[in-house]
């Protein structure tokens, strides 16, 4: 064979291996900004208010994240005095910012703290024109921490975390960042980015998501650096903090395995480490109380008959919630055992 067939075979072959590169890297990205790519908002009727709550009070807070994007938070509390230390809310993935966790600042601040919930980049009050992806929980969280850190009002009170879901995964990753948090609660939350995107893409798009990986590992990489990379099992190691990790059995949206199981393996044993499972508590619903879950099941299947036979309209989902939803029970939903639990583990760290 000559030179100038090797030259062609060759340019062939290189040209056959870019466009292997590029198409699954082009699909990667694609997927990744289909989930990430987009704002999310409170749904409005069933977002909740300082009306639900008598006696929970919030002052406004405006910090910049790391791209100088605005975020709002509000520290929520009942009176501004014997306060005991200050519980920073990571929010969860997709249904808007801090809003639908509003029943736990109002618990824990009935309970003595300060509760700092902020909505995250592309959330609500907050700005971005999308959430970008799982590492910017982290950064956001990391954000806040300092500026909580930095306010005259939170001085010298002891820092907690509390997150559920993405704000699971958040308040954990983010000890690579602030070991000086001394307690962390963690709900449904994961080890890295990369096992909750390969979970969720195995039941969008089935295997092909084992080929796509290691792309949008890098797509990562290169959008959020050290933060992509970083996991909660590093962040354990860096820190003294008491952690508590929550999980159910039956969670499809976070399986315990990409979580819960890898922390329980390693520090079953640890006397800093607290760990409660559940068998049928789901993962939205993984802090709900039995009877609020059987509220919430029933809700959504009356739902389903009322429109069986009708097409659902915004307008007319809107005025079905309106006309059927309980508020005092949609804003008494916790389980009270579990955060009876959850304060005294605050506590036991102050």
């Amino acid at each position: 064979m000559d030179k100038k067939k090797k030259m062609i075979i060759l340019i062939i072959i290189a040209f056959l291996i870019l466009i292997l590169a590029i198409i699954p890297f082009t699909a990667s990205i694609y997927l990744y900004n289909q989930y990430f790519g987009i704002r999310y908002e409170t749904y409005k009727p069933l977002s909740l208010s300082l009306e639900d709550f008598p006696g929970l009070k919030r002052d406004k807070y405006v910090f910049s994240s790391n791209n100088n994007q605005k975020l709002v938070g509000y520290n929520y509390y009942c009176e501004k005095s014997d306060i005991k230390g200050v519980i920073i809310i990571s929010h969860g993935f997709g249904g808007g910012g801090h809003n639908s966790y509003m029943d736990c600042a109002n618990y824990f601040a009935k309970n003595g703290y300060y509760v700092f919930a902020y909505d995250g980049t592309g959330n609500d009050e907050s700005e971005g024109e999308t959430v970008k992806g799982l590492p910017q929980g982290v950064i956001d969280l990391d954000y806040a921490i300092s500026f909580v850190e930095k306010q005259e009002e939170f001085k010298k009170l002891p820092i907690m975390l509390f997150g559920h879901s993405w704000g699971g995964y958040a308040v954990t990753s983010v000890l690579n960042y602030h070991p000086e948090i001394k307690g962390v609660v963690s709900l449904a939350g994961f080890n890295k980015s990369s096992d909750l995107i390969k979970s969720q893409g195995e039941q969008i798009v089935g295997n092909i998501i084992n080929i796509l990986m290691p792309y949008i590992n890098i797509y990562e990489k290169l959008k959020f650096g050290d933060y992509a990379s970083n996991t909660s099992m590093k962040g354990f190691e860096k820190t003294k903090a008491n952690i508590m990790i929550i999980h159910s059995e039956d969670d499809d949206v976070v399986q315990k395995k990409y979580g819960y199981d890898i922390y329980y393996k390693k520090y079953k044993n640890s006397p800093r480490f607290t760990f409660v499972s559940y068998k049928n508590k789901g993962h939205s619903q993984l802090y709900y109380s039995d009877s609020a879950i059987d509220y919430i099941n029933k809700l959504n299947s009356n739902f389903a008959k009322h429109f069986k036979d009708t097409k659902v309209t915004e307008k007319a989902k809107e005025r079905y919630i309106n006309n059927n939803l309980d508020r005092t029970i949609w804003t008494n939903l916790l389980d009270q055992e579990l955060f009876t639990k959850i304060v005294e583990f605050y506590d036991s760290n102050l």
